[in-house]
């Protein structure tokens, strides 16, 4: 399934796309995606989808540009499970980084988790240079069903952006 990249196409995730994003995360991840639209509608962050022709979302991507000055700060970057090494997280993210230049910003930021190489070497590979590193955290649903709080390390990386011509 190589070929799957050139029939995607990324835009605006909507509310209504999030039914079809349980492969994503939890009901309180797809809560919080939802609260992230609210500030989308008010252009306070972007938030990006990749869609099969059949308009099925299998990854997604917000972008936020109140959290570091002077850039756009990517999260809760997501590739479907069963597509991911395909290309689709690379097309999402120069997607995002075209949004992030057609703000005047020159600068993409993100955070990956340390326990997650992969996903570090793809950012890496796409031009990021790590810049620091910093303790996050977030509710998650576990699998008897309560809530917990995940506490985790990230690295944290950076990537200058080319101007808009």
């Amino acid at each position: 399934m190589t070929d799957v990249v050139p029939r995607l196409t990324v835009r605006d995730l909507l509310p209504a796309d999030l039914t079809q994003c349980g492969w994503a995360g939890s009901d309180l991840h797809l809560a919080n995606v939802a609260a992230q639209l609210t500030r989308a509608a008010r252009a306070e962050v972007d938030y990006l989808a990749a869609f099969t022709p059949a308009g099925a979302p299998v990854a997604k991507c917000g972008i936020d540009y109140g959290e570091s000055e002077g850039a756009g700060t990517l999260w809760q970057l997501v590739v479907h499970p069963e597509l991911r090494s395909r290309g689709i997280g690379t097309l999402l993210i120069r997607a995002a980084e075209e949004r992030i230049t057609a703000r005047g910003l020159r600068r993409a930021e993100l955070a990956v988790e340390e326990d997650n190489p992969r996903a570090r070497e793809l950012y890496e590979r796409l031009g990021y240079v790590v810049c620091g590193r910093r303790p996050d955290s977030w509710d998650e649903r576990a699998p008897d069903g309560s809530v917990r709080r995940r506490e985790t390390v990230c690295t944290v990386l950076r990537k200058d952006l080319p101007a808009t011509p």
